[in-house]
């Protein structure tokens, strides 16, 4: 490669090069050390909701493990690590009493990382919330989990704040909702709660928005050091099918009708419902309150963005203007249902922010990248050719936004090694690093040591 064609693939000198995890996919130790059942346990622990039967326990036993996976961490260099904190592990019960060995756990974790160079990146809520606040009062139904949830993060950031300065409140708010509460139909997500109308499911994310706003309120009062606080979402993106001007004009105008966007994102980073999306919902809309849209918009310094497929929109000429166009049966897809390879979903979702919500000044992460693959161990290693193909066009993505002037400032793999994935159990493979879950042995793939590359080259390879 020339130099100027090493030039073309290179990010900017401050990008931020990590691995991502989620606490209850990789620590397993469930029910040790005062951590009590969250939704996933139970949900996981009911006959016919995960493939196989599968568990959280042991996933990837990090929790004892924790210090071999960070010097794995270090070794692939990298220098950045977004994990979860486990609610149900440091307020056991959701609320009241918090419990030192949790907070323990988390704090030598941390304390790991700051001795190999690696700076956490924390995020509060990532699925796993109390199973004792289910029974409570339904989680995410009621408008009480949100103050519970502020106090399990002010309990925390004041405990692991002097160290841990990137705090990201919540996790893909259309995921542990509209996934988990079905209407009529038990749905394939935890805590998966039947309920009867789609209002009640919006019930439950616009709670989550208002857990997200005092969340950030609650770091801000808590934290001992400055910090920066994040809303981690994975909104849906609109990808024109051209790059003409009628085309990008209709992914623009689909955007906030694309998955939940104009009743989850926009709320949170505008401070309102988008209107036309409101009027859509009609009764199905929730019940907002006076002064929710205030505590729901806090301000955030950086947004994540978690991105793995996208939608293609082309230009029409009658109302509303645009069409969202199916995927052809031959369109090719990694080893999830759906998980279509759409690269430029990356670069457009990052330019929806600057552009069609019109905030050119907030960065964004990549908080999640990356593909399920159909890896196989031979001869002791993984040659996941379709994992680094995948990879490879997604950071040309990247690195177009950052070349282009889009604030995107850091790109985080999804994930840093094979783990309990959701409803799919121990089946489909996130990782770039091979877990044989009988051993525990961790085993770097080819894509990791490709990816190793770009970073310790700071450029797509």
């Amino acid at each position: 490669m020339t130099e100027i064609e090493a030039l073309v693939n290179q990010f900017p000198d401050r990008f931020l090069w990590g691995a991502a995890t989620a606490a209850y996919q990789i620590e397993g130790a469930t029910a040790i050390d005062g951590r009590k059942p969250s939704v996933w346990d139970t949900f996981s622990g009911t006959p016919g909701r995960v493939l196989n039967g599968d568990t959280g326990e042991p996933a990837c036993d990090h929790y004892h493990r924790y210090r071999d996976d960070i010097k794995l961490l270090a070794d692939l260099g990298m220098k950045h690590y977004r994990f979860s904190i486990s609610w149900c592990r440091v307020v056991p019960d959701g609320r009241g009493a918090v419990n030192e060995a949790g907070l323990d756990f988390y704090s030598r974790l941390v304390e790991c990382l700051l001795e190999y160079g690696i700076t956490p990146h924390a995020t509060l809520f990532h699925w796993d919330s109390p199973q004792a606040l289910e029974d409570l009062y339904g989680s995410w139904r009621s408008r009480e989990i949100a103050k519970d949830f502020a106090d399990y993060v002010a309990v925390t950031v004041q405990r692991l704040g002097d160290r841990i300065t990137n705090w990201i409140t919540i996790n893909e708010i259309p995921c542990f909702t509209h996934m988990g509460y079905g209407v009529r139909q038990v749905p394939p997500h935890a805590p998966g709660t039947i309920v009867q109308t789609p209002r009640e499911v919006w019930q439950t994310s616009h709670h989550a928005l208002l857990a997200h706003g005092m969340a950030c309120q609650a770091i801000r009062s808590a934290s001992p050091v400055p910090c920066s606080v994040s809303l981690v979402d994975n909104f849906a993106v609109s990808v024109p099918l051209m790059e003409t001007p009628e085309h990008v004009s209709a992914a623009k105008a689909a955007f906030p009708f694309c998955g939940q966007n104009g009743g989850i994102l926009y709320p949170a980073l505008t401070g309102a419902y988008h209107p036309e999306f409101l009027q859509q919902l009609g009764e199905n809309a929730p019940e907002i309150r006076s002064g929710d849209l205030e505590i729901i918009h806090q301000p955030i310094d950086r947004l994540g963005f978690n991105i793995y497929s996208g939608v293609y929109v082309r230009s029409i000429d009658h109302d509303p203007g645009y069409e969202i166009l199916p995927v052809p049966p031959t369109y090719p897809r990694m080893h999830m249902p759906w998980l279509q390879v759409v690269p430029d979903s990356l670069y457009w979702g990052v330019r929806h922010i600057s552009e069609t919500l019109n905030l050119p000044d907030l960065p964004i992460l990549i908080t999640e990248n990356g593909c399920a693959a159909d890896d196989q161990l031979q001869a002791g290693e993984v040659l996941d050719s379709d994992r680094i193909f995948y990879l490879r066009q997604y950071l040309k993505a990247a690195q177009r936004a950052t070349q282009e002037g889009y604030p995107l400032q850091g790109y985080f793999v999804w994930s840093l090694m094979d783990n309990f994935e959701w409803a799919w159990g121990y089946d489909r493979r996130f990782g770039i690093v091979y877990v044989d879950y009988p051993t525990q042995q961790r085993i770097p793939k080819a894509s990791a040591r490709y990816y190793s590359e770009c970073v310790r080259q700071n450029r797509v390879v």
